[in-house]
């Protein structure tokens, strides 16, 4: 399946999905260098983990800002002058947030740094699945979802191989990396097919779209809310998990971090893949409810082994049903809006989820340090919500991409 999903591809196509793939990589490499750090953090400012997670929280709400405003510019300009920009934004930042003198110009960094993650999701997927052949879209969703859990295998090899010497703030300014993909961008990555600037939607207009298709959009936003429960809580406070509660190294957590990253990149691609034969709602629901009789494993084993057994299979499932979402979004998206309504809905529901690390933090807190029912509690609840609201939904697999029609003002 995969073979015949690579078949037919021009040089510039394979480099539009390669640039898309970085994009997503590195910007999530940027964000999980973070989760690696709490502790550390907290030490140097004095202050409760608890406090540090606001950092987590107000990254993930800004998101649909920035998928806004970026998303409503790939619309009206175009999705590649917007997805350099978007890039060179988050990495400067990310940089920047390795020099904060205190926690208060820490978390506004942070939350500058959120309305730069926001933009990029959506205008890269939307600019991938124009460019791609139909018959790739499955694989090629699986690919680009798994470069999130690439970005963090990236940042656990980092933390467990360079924090030793660089400390967080180190981290953070190996954080602005990801500038030099403008570079590659420019140099190798057309404008997406599908959009022209004689066709694009004026300023005003991609909201009379949003408005016309409410509806869907309101659903969408409620499926990506449980979506980024699932994804954030397995993954945000997992490393503190362990080195807390189990009292592992920095280096035993990289490794285990690895290990379920390669969990999470194997299944978004499998099950991405799978969509393209099975449907987009049937790999969801199998993928989420895979997870259930994982989560004994993953959250209440006592040695690293078994943790890093369960780990993998969790990421698995989790990015597994992840996998499909980048094509199913830009396929039920309004064709106007493409550049705006995958990012923006999925960054809504990371708005309303970005709790999720706090909220963590105080279950495991209120319960005696307990991070493991935390997690599973959240895991759990979230894999039945995804299965139930994925089945009662919709899909459009296959739909046509056509080029952008100027919506009347």
């Amino acid at each position: 399946m995969a073979i015949e999903a690579l078949s037919g591809w021009t040089t510039e196509q394979k480099h539009v999905v390669a640039a898309s793939f970085l994009g997503w990589s590195l910007d999530a490499f940027d964000f999980f260098l973070l989760v690696f750090v709490l502790k550390d953090i907290s030490a140097e400012f004095q202050t409760d983990i608890s406090n540090v997670t606001l950092a987590i929280l107000l990254t993930l709400a800004m998101r649909p800002i920035g998928a806004f405003i970026f998303g409503r510019a790939a619309d009206r300009w175009g999705r590649r002058p917007t997805l350099m920009i978007d890039i060179a934004l988050y990495s400067i930042l990310e940089f920047a947030s390795g020099f904060s003198p205190n926690l208060t110009i820490f978390i506004i960094l942070r939350a500058l740094y959120g309305v730069a993650m926001g933009g990029e999701w959506g205008v890269g997927a939307s600019l991938t699945m124009e460019s791609i052949p139909p018959h790739a879209r499955g694989f090629v969703s699986g690919l680009l979802q798994s470069g999130y859990p690439a970005g963090y295998f990236m940042a656990s090899i980092v933390y467990g191989v360079l924090f030793p010497y660089i400390g967080w703030r180190g981290m953070f300014m190996v954080g602005v990396i990801p500038a030099l993909l403008v570079l590659y961008i420019r140099r190798n990555v057309p404008e997406s097919p599908s959009f022209s600037k004689e066709a694009a939607v004026e300023s005003g207009d991609t909201l009379t779209v949003l408005k016309s298709h409410w509806r869907l959009g309101i659903y969408a936003v409620v499926l990506m809310t449980a979506f980024n429960f699932f994804s954030h809580g397995t993954q945000d406070l997992y490393p503190t998990f362990l080195e807390v509660e189990h009292k592992l190294s920095p280096q035993a957590v990289g490794i285990i971090a690895v290990i379920y990253n390669i969990g999470a990149i194997c299944g978004g691609i499998l099950f991405g893949t799978l969509s393209e034969r099975f449907g987009r709602r049937r790999c969801i629901v199998v993928a989420a409810l895979l997870s259930l009789p994982v989560i004994p494993l993953w959250a209440f084993s006592d040695s690293p082994a078994l943790l890093a057994v369960g780990a993998f299979l969790m990421q698995f499932t989790v990015q597994g049903a992840w996998g499909v979402i980048p094509v199913h979004l830009n396929e039920l998206s309004p064709e106007n809006a493409r550049g705006t309504f995958p990012g923006f809905v999925y960054q809504l529901g990371n708005l309303l989820a970005s709790i999720n690390a706090t909220l963590q933090a105080g279950i495991a807190s209120h319960f005696g340090g307990n991070y493991g029912l935390a997690l599973a509690a959240v895991a759990g609840l979230v894999a039945i919500v995804i299965a139930v609201l994925t089945a009662v939904g919709t899909e459009a697999k296959g739909i046509a991409f056509t080029k952008a029609k100027a919506v009347a003002a």
